[in-house]
C-alpha cells in the first residue's frame, strides 16, 4: 500500500504498511482499485455528448467511499468495484465507435472473479504513486484528492435532490485527465479548475440544505443530557437526521448530534422536534470516549468513523449507513425510491439502553452561516469602521489527534480581543468552548457550520469586500489560518485558491502529496505557508502578513 492523502500520514511522507487512520493494506489497495475503476468509467463517459447522471452519481459515491475514515469492510468495496465495472461496460456500449480508440488499462481491464480483483489491487499498478515522476504524482494526487471533496459535497446535495451536470462533467473530465500525459501547465490548469468547481459544488450543497431545511439561525446548542434513552447521530447527512427525527417522535427516545452534525441544531426545520436534545461530545477523534459514554446506539452517516478500540464496548451499538461501513457494525440500508431509511432497529435498541452519561453542561453558540452573518452585516461593518473589530481570522477546517493541533487553541486564546474568528468544520472544537466573549454583541467566534458549509465563509468575505468597496478580497482585514486533515479540506483549499485568497497558513503540516516543485508553485503564486509559532503567527496576522 501507499497512502498519503491525510494530514497524519507517517512522517508526513506516506503510510506503507498500515494506515495511521487504521485501514489495512488490503483496504487501501482496494480503494486505489476503486479509483482506477472510476477512471475507466470516466474515459468512456467523457466521450458522451450528454452527461450520464447515473455515472456521475456513481463516481461521487465511489470517490466518497475512498475518503479517510469512511469504508472499512473490504467486501463492500469489492461490491462497489463490481458495480463500477458493470457501469463501465454500459457506458462503453453507448459510446460506440469512439470506444475503439487507444485506451488506458483502467478502461479495458476486466476480472473473471473476486480473486482477480484482489490480485490486481495488490499488484501496485493502481497505486496513486505508480508514476515515477514525483511532480506528476503530486499534481494527479492534488487533483484526485480535490475531486474526493467535490464528490462528497455533490453527493450530499444529490441526496436532497439537487444535481449538477457541470459538476458531473468536470469529475469525468478530471478523472480521465489523470490517465493522459498532460504537461505541467495543463495539469495545473485542471487543478485550478477543480477549485472553481469546488465553489460550484459547495454553492449547490448550500442551496440544497437551506431550501430544504431553512437558513441556520443563531442558536445556543445544549451540551447537557436528559434522563431519556437516546440515539447519537454523527457525520454530515442532514437527510438521515431528518428521517431519524421523524421516526423517533413519540417513542420516548431522544436524539443527540455528535461531531460535524452539531450545526444541524441551528436549522429551523429541526427545531420542531422536541426530542432533539442538542450535541453530545466533541470532534471525530474523540469518538472512542464519546461513544462509550453515550451508552445508547450510535449512527454514523458519513466519514470520520475511526476504529473501535479493544477496550471499547460500543461496537454492538454501532450503526452505519450510506457510504460508511465497519466490520461488526449493523448497516442501515439505503432508502427505497420515494421512501425513507428504516431506523427502527436503532430505536428499538435505544429503548433498552440507559440514558447517556453526562459529559458537560451548558451550550455552544452556532448558526452563523452566511444568511445569518449577513443579517448582522451593518453591525459588523460599523464595528470595523469604528475600530472595534480590527481583524477577522478564518480558522476553519478539520480537527485531528496530533498534539500540534493545540496550536489552534492557543491562537484563539492569543488573538487580541478586537479580532473575530470565522470557522466551519470540526476545527471549531479546538476553541468553541473558550470564553472569548463578544465585540459589541457580536460573538468573537462565528461558526458557519460543517466543513460542508465552508462556502458561507467565502460568501461572507466577498460580501464584506463589496460593502467596503474593495477590488480584491485580499484588501480586507482578514487572515486565513486553516487546519486540514482529509480530502474535503483539500477541496476547500482549492476553492480559496480559485478565489485568489493569498497568504493562507496551512497546518499542522503542508500536505505530503505536494512535491517540492508543486509546493513551490503554490507558494510563489498564492503565498501558501505552513503554520509556525503561535506568537509569531498572531503578530504576523495582525500586521496583515
Amino acid at each position: 500500500m501507499f497512502c498519503f492523502q491525510c494530514q497524519e500520514t507517517v512522517k508526513n511522507q506516506g503510510c506503507t504498511l498500515k494506515g495511521v487512520c487504521g485501514k489495512t493494506e488490503d483496504t487501501a489497495n482496494l480503494q486505489d482499485l476503486l479509483i482506477d475503476v472510476c477512471k475507466g468509467i470516466a474515459v468512456y463517459a467523457e466521450k458522451l455528448s450528454e452527461v450520464d447522471r447515473k455515472a456521475g452519481r456513481y463516481l461521487c459515491e465511489a470517490l466518497f467511499t475512498t475518503i479517510t475514515n469512511v469504508a472499512w469492510e473490504d467486501r463492500r468495496i469489492i461490491d462497489k468495484i463490481e458495480a463500477g465495472l458493470a457501469l463501465r461496460a454500459d457506458v462503453k456500449a453507448r459510446v460506440g465507435d469512439a470506444a475503439r480508440a487507444s485506451l488506458p488499462d483502467c478502461a479495458v481491464w476486466a476480472p473473471g472473479n473476486p480473486e482477480e480483483i484482489m490480485a490486481r489491487a495488490r499488484s501496485g499498478d493502481t497505486r496513486i504513486n505508480a508514476s515515477a515522476n514525483e511532480d506528476v504524482t503530486s499534481l494527479r494526487s492534488l487533483l484526485i484528492f480535490g475531486l474526493k471533496g467535490i464528490a462528497a459535497y455533490t453527493e450530499h446535495a444529490a441526496v436532497l435532490g439537487y444535481e449538477s451536470d457541470e459538476i458531473y462533467r468536470f469529475i469525468m473530465d478530471a478523472l480521465a485527465a489523470t490517465t493522459k500525459e498532460l504537461n505541467g501547465e495543463e495539469m495545473i490548469g485542471m487543478v485550478m479548475k477543480a477549485g472553481e468547481i469546488a465553489v460550484v459544488a459547495m454553492a449547490l450543497l448550500d442551496e440544497a440544505n437551506t431550501e430544504t431545511y431553512g437558513n441556520p439561525e443563531i442558536t445556543e446548542v445544549n451540551t447537557g443530557v436528559r434522563s431519556n434513552p437516546g440515539i447519537l447521530i454523527s457525520g454530515h447527512d442532514l437527510k438521515d437526521l431528518e428521517e431519524l427525527l421523524a421516526q423517533t417522535q413519540g417513542t420516548g427516545v431522544d436524539v443527540y448530534t455528535h461531531g460535524e452534525m452539531l450545526p444541524a441544531n441551528c436549522y429551523p426545520a429541526f427545531k420542531k422536534y422536541p426530542q432533539l436534545v442538542g450535541n453530545y461530545g466533541s470532534a471525530w477523534w474523540r469518538q472512542n470516549e464519546d461513544f462509550e459514554s453515550f451508552r445508547g446506539p450510535v449512527i454514523l452517516t458519513t466519514n470520520c468513523l475511526i476504529p473501535v478500540r479493544k477496550d471499547n464496548t460500543y461496537l454492538s451499538r454501532l450503526f452505519t449507513t450510506g457510504v460508511v461501513n465497519y466490520p461488526g457494525a449493523q448497516h442501515i440500508a439505503d432508502r427505497p425510491a420515494g421512501g425513507a431509511k428504516d431506523f427502527s432497529a436503532a430505536i428499538a435498541m435505544a429503548k433498552a439502553c440507559p440514558p447517556p452519561a453526562e459529559l458537560e453542561t451548558g451550550g455552544i453558540i452556532g448558526g452563523f452561516a452566511h444568511a445569518q452573518a449577513l443579517a448582522l452585516a451593518d453591525k459588523v461593518i460599523e464595528a470595523v469602521k469604528s475600530g472595534a473589530i480590527k481583524r477577522f481570522v478564518v480558522m476553519a477546517g478539520c480537527d485531528g489527534r496530533q498534539k500540534a493541533r493545540s496550536y489552534f487553541t492557543e491562537v484563539a486564546r492569543a488573538l487580541p480581543k478586537d479580532t473575530v474568528i470565522l470557522t466551519a468544520g470540526c476545527a471549531k472544537y479546538r476553541y468553541n468552548r473558550l470564553p472569548l466573549g463578544d465585540i459589541g454583541g457580536i460573538p468573537r467566534v462565528l461558526d458557519a457550520g460543517q466543513c460542508n458549509d465552508s462556502y458561507s465563509l467565502a460568501v461572507i468575505a466577498l460580501k464584506l469586500k463589496e460593502a467596503f468597496g474593495l477590488g480584491d478580497i485580499n484588501e480586507l482585514p482578514i487572515s486565513f489560518d486553516i487546519a486540514w486533515y482529509e480530502q474535503k479540506a483539500v477541496a476547500v483549499l482549492l476553492a480559496l485558491l480559485h478565489l485568489n485568497v493569498q497568504g493562507i497558513r496551512l497546518g499542522p503540516t503542508l500536505p505530503a502529496f505536494l512535491s517540492p516543485q508543486v509546493a513551490g508553485v503554490l507558494v510563489e503564486k498564492f503565498g501558501i505557508k505552513q503554520i509556525g509559532g503561535v506568537e509569531g503567527d498572531v503578530a504576523a496576522m495582525m500586521a496583515g502578513k
